[in-house]
């Protein structure tokens, strides 16, 4: 076997998609609402505690992804919990989704925006709900 061959060959093996790597998932807020929620299931806002403040879905719990330590408090939560994130615009909460993903977390959804999903009539706390 050739030195190229054998590099080659090693390339494409850490380059292949894994067949059953847990994909992040995309959730409408319609969509996240016909969730069954239960205790296996976590809410997560991504934002930073002063957006939190400004208003935030009801039962969310507020992990700011721009604190520099979320990838250290992600390694005590349970992998085989349901994660839903969002954030202010969907970016931040991809994110999150995708370092959950690369650390062995299964079930994770991008459910988007808080506005978008105070405009869909998720219930609300914090700020002004109206």
């Amino acid at each position: 076997m050739t030195l190229l061959t054998l590099l080659t060959g090693l390339l494409l093996s850490c380059t292949s998609p894994q067949q059953d790597a847990p994909k992040v998932k995309q959730l409408t807020p319609n969509e996240f609402k016909a969730q069954k929620l239960d205790n296996k299931a976590v809410l997560l806002d991504v934002r930073t505690p002063q957006e939190f403040a400004g208003g935030y879905v009801d039962g969310a719990e507020n992990v700011d992804y721009r604190s520099g330590d979320f990838a250290k408090q992600m390694q005590n939560w349970d992998k085989d919990k349901v994660y839903y994130l969002y954030c202010a615009s969907g970016n931040r909460s991809g994110k999150a989704a995708e370092l959950m993903r690369e650390a062995g977390f299964k079930h994770i959804y991008n459910i988007g925006s808080f506005s978008t999903l105070k405009e869909a009539g998720l219930p609300t706390e914090g700020g002004d709900t109206n």
